[in-house]
Parts: C-alpha cells; sequence; structure tokens
C-alpha cells in the first residue's frame, strides 16, 4: 500500500479532532492469554469505543514494563507467539477491519533479527500502521526511521518526565503519526499522576510538534483518562486492561466482556468532557 492509503493514524486523529473528542488507545499484548483470543478481543475493543489499537509485541525482557505486562509477555511467550505470528493476527484483524488503525508496541531485537526493510514491508503489507519500539532512541535511528517511513509506517516515540527541551525538539522531529509522552518515572501501570505535570509537559510538546500528543502509563480509569484527556490528543490505557485479561483467563467471553466494560466507561467519560 502507498503512504496516503495507510494513513489511518492520521486520518483517525483528524477525524476526532473536527469531532471535538478524544483518541482512545486500548493496549493488549498479542497471544495473551491465548492465541486464538487476541483477534476476537481486537475487534470486541473497536466496538467499545477504541480509535487505535496498539498491540504489544512478545519479548523476554520488557523493560519499560510493570509486572501486569510482564506476565501477559510470559503467558503469551508461553503459547510460542513470535513476532511472526503478531503480524499474522493483524493481518487477520483486517478481513474484517480496514479503517481501524494498529500500532505494534515491542522491542527492537525481534526487529533487528529480521532485518529493517523486511520487518517493515511484512509488517505493512499485514495492515499495521505504525511502530513504538520502546529502546531504539531517535538518535541512533536513522536506518531505522527510513525503512519504516518508506512502507508507509509511522514512528513512534517516547517522551518522558525527565527529558529535556533540546531532547523533545529531538523527539519531535523523528516521530510521525503521534508523540507518545509518558506520564510517570517508572514502568508501565506504576506510580500515581501527577496531571499538572502532564499539562505542562504536554504543553511543552505542543510548542515544539504539530503532531497530536498521546499521554500513556497510569491510566486506569475513567477519572483518569479525564484528567490527561484534557491536555491531550489521545490516551492510551495499558496495564488496567491487561489485568482484565489476567483475570478472566479462563473464558475468552469474559475477557471480551470485562475489557469491553472498561472501555466504555472510558469511552462514555472522553466524550461527555
Amino acid at each position: 500500500m502507498s503512504k496516503a492509503q495507510k494513513n489511518r493514524i492520521g486520518t483517525r486523529f483528524t477525524l476526532r479532532k473536527t469531532e471535538c473528542r478524544k483518541v482512545l488507545v486500548p493496549y493488549i499484548t498479542a497471544g495473551d492469554p491465548q492465541p486464538d483470543v487476541t483477534v476476537d478481543l481486537m475487534h470486541a475493543m473497536v466496538t467499545a469505543g477504541a480509535d487505535i489499537i496498539e498491540l504489544g509485541i512478545p519479548f523476554s525482557d520488557p523493560m519499560a514494563e510493570g509486572p501486569v505486562i510482564q506476565k501477559a509477555m510470559e503467558r503469551a511467550l508461553e503459547n510460542h507467539v513470535s513476532l511472526n505470528d503478531v503480524l499474522a493476527m493483524v493481518k487477520q484483524f483486517r478481513k474484517d477491519d480496514n479503517d481501524t488503525p494498529v500500532i505494534l508496541m515491542g522491542y527492537l531485537n525481534p526487529i533487528e533479527v529480521k532485518g529493517y526493510e523486511s520487518f517493515a514491508k511484512q509488517a505493512s503489507e499485514a495492515g499495521v500502521d505504525g511502530i513504538l519500539t520502546v529502546d531504539i532512541p531517535p538518535e541512533e535511528a536513522s536506518s531505522y526511521i527510513a525503512a519504516m517511513n518508506g512502507h508507509g509506517l509511522d514512528c513512534i516515540f517516547l517522551v518522558s518526565p525527565t527529558t529535556d527541551q533540546a531532547r523533545i525538539e529531538l523527539v519531535c522531529q523523528a516521530c510521525s503519526g503521534f508523540v507518545y509522552y509518558v506520564s510517570l518515572k517508572g514502568v508501565t501501570g506504576a506510580g500515581h499522576l501527577d496531571i499538572n505535570e502532564v499539562t505542562d509537559r504536554v504543553l511543552a510538546i505542543r510548542r515544539l510538534t504539530d503532531l497530536p500528543v498521546g499521554v500513556g502509563f497510569g491510566i486506569k480509569d475513567a477519572e483518569s483518562a479525564t484528567r490527561v484527556a484534557a491536555s491531550s490528543d489521545a490516551v492510551v490505557v495499558g496495564s488496567a486492561i491487561v489485568r482484565r485479561v489476567e483475570e478472566n483467563a479462563d473464558s475468552a467471553d469474559k475477557i471480551k466482556q470485562a475489557v469491553s466494560e472498561l472501555l466504555l466507561e472510558i469511552r462514555s467519560a472522553l466524550d461527555a468532557m
């Protein structure tokens, strides 16, 4: 597909902005708790109000993740879920949904094993829209960015609470799709949100880019989502969803119901802002 055909992320942000609505981005780990659950769960999340899906690539050393998502990664790896399996899941999802953007979130090692160009081509052909690779700094990512962008994939990088002004500018220049602000110092699911700090940091990012700004880490419910969304364009919800997957792992239907209930609650609150 061409870049124009693939620009689902930008299209979704533009649409929600014209509707004065915030973008909701739920995260799940591919293959957790079983590989055959993932695609149906993706569709259920869209029905419950997801705008963009962030799909985690299972990895043995997920350094940015807290214990909830670490355990999800372990469960997926016990199911022998590989990067090829994740791409196959996206391809299957695309058979019934050609509109909802899908971002792969993961770590560099599996991508390097496959090779940047090969991975980018396969991901684009599967229907992936963006890549968030936690452990590649933009200063060292020129060939990575070129390969991903060359196949119409947006490269999403993280800005943290400790990122200084000069580096925020560098990250914004490297990003496409949106800029992802990590609202907490630490791993996913940790700590408590300082909304004033989040607001200040999002404003600092906005001064350096016209890209949308999404905020993740620490968003657990409708209240925290709306507080963050007051200053951002998108909210990313991860550990709270993965915890519901874990708590209902004995039944695919129970997983879909529990995750959908949380997303419907957050979607309703965001739309009422």
